[in-house]
């Protein structure tokens, strides 16, 4: 037993409520348990308890011991004194509160209880419930994917709203950004992002027309274009970007953010920046059309571009590859966009406009999306937890992520009732 468990045991009235007594011997009922506080003071406040004949309101403190009053040093804190009642899974030390009632609970403490989450807790599984997954209704499932997937994008959004904030509601910026970052799939994000934030969206959209100006003004933010080169394309570039450079006062970010290794070919940098070059050619007026777009047969062809002529044969500067290919933006590329950039841009939008139902229009836009493909969506499904769709996937990965991963059961809406269940 610990403090964690017992608080959620308390929570959640997982306990016996029959023939409940203080050490006192009066009756105790519980008619609410309380709020929760996972700030300082009480365990949880705004509690409604009837002992004997009188219902109290007010704080509840939870402790293993009753003993544990002393040693967490309540006895001269003021927020403590406010108490209706003292709950322990063991009463060690009588009065240790002065007069405040104490119950324990150990007692009326299912056993199963305690098995459930000792199981959970202590098991080598890296999904601590995948062997009772197969018991849990679907409507438990689903309501807590859709908590989840929540949660994700509150995590997310909180450091896109930041972002508007620094660019004083400048939704192109925010896309710009956001879309950049998108196009480092993870390994590359962060150097991407510096990128797109080094470099103005209104001076790219003044050599628009220009695709060389274009490649040359994001290789050289990237720090790609401060050497030598053999190919002429290369040499072009970095020619093109001297003159830029000082027109426009730029300082390129440092070249050894990017990252190569343990990458395939296609995903290299190089390919994903001249990529995004031919994206903001080709893109005039893309966040009007994204945000009044909730269709995935629309939105793809927005984002279906191809690097340039010159990276058909080579994957870095002066390598020449014997075999060409057009290096186009695939399409679980596009739906990696469309999952972290396209549909929670648009819920942002919708939710600072105040409109409800684009917000659910942007939920609904990842419904539609293929689910991931990677390792712990693999997981889940090779323990009959398959994703149907890119919400049930980004809802499967937070979950992993935040609560599996660190064994957070008792926050989670399965590893509840896998607890409750009785055997």
């Amino acid at each position: 037993m610990n403090e964690a468990l017992l608080q959620f045991i308390w929570q959640f009235s997982l306990y016996k409520p029959g023939n409940l007594f203080t050490s006192d011997g009066e009756s105790v009922t519980i008619i609410f348990p309380g709020k929760r506080n996972t700030n300082a003071g009480p365990d949880f406040t705004e509690a409604r308890v009837k002992i004997a004949d009188t219902i109290l309101v007010g704080n509840v403190e939870l402790h293993i011991n009753s003993s544990d009053w002393a040693k967490h040093g309540h006895k001269d804190d003021p927020a403590y004194h406010n108490l209706i009642l003292h709950v322990v899974f063991n009463n060690d030390m009588d009065k240790v509160a002065g007069n405040l009632p104490v119950l324990e609970l150990a007692s009326h403490i299912p056993a199963y209880v305690i098995t459930h989450y000792n199981d959970l807790i202590r098991g080598t599984h890296s999904i601590p419930c995948a062997s009772q997954l197969s018991t849990i209704k679907d409507i438990v499932r689903e309501g807590w994917l859709s908590r989840l997937l929540a949660e994700r994008w509150e995590e997310k959004l909180g450091e896109w709203k930041d972002l508007l904030d620094n660019s004083k509601d400048d939704w192109r910026n925010l896309l710009y950004w956001r879309m950049a970052a998108n196009f480092g799939f993870k390994v590359n994000a962060t150097p991407f992002l510096m990128l797109a934030q080094s470099l103005p969206l209104n001076v790219l959209a003044k050599h628009r027309e220009n695709i060389i100006q274009l490649e040359a003004l994001l290789f050289g933010q990237a720090g790609m274009l401060n050497k030598d080169f053999e190919d002429e394309y290369a040499g072009t570039l970095k020619v093109e970007y001297g003159y830029l450079r000082q027109k426009y006062k730029l300082s390129p970010i440092p070249v050894h953010q990017w990252k190569f290794m343990r990458l395939r070919p296609a995903n290299f940098p190089t390919i994903r920046i001249a990529q995004f070059a031919a994206l903001i050619q080709k893109s005039v007026h893309l966040f009007s059309q994204i945000i009044e777009t909730h269709s995935i047969k629309e939105i793809t062809p927005l984002l279906s571009v191809s690097a340039s002529e010159y990276w058909n044969t080579h994957f870095r500067f002066d390598e020449l590859q014997k075999r060409s290919s057009e290096k186009h933006l695939g399409t679980d590329s596009i739906h990696n966009i469309i999952i972290n950039t396209i549909a929670p841009i648009q819920f942002l939008y919708a939710q600072k406009q105040g409109e409800a139902i684009q917000q659910e229009k942007a939920l609904q836009l990842l419904d539609s999306v293929p689910a991931e493909e990677n390792n712990i969506i693999r997981l889940w499904a090779e323990n009959n937890w398959k994703a149907n769709n890119a919400s049930q996937s980004q809802s499967l990965l937070q979950l992993y992520n935040n609560y599996c991963s660190s064994r957070r059961c008792l926050e989670c809406s399965i590893g509840l009732n896998i607890i409750r269940s009785r055997p």
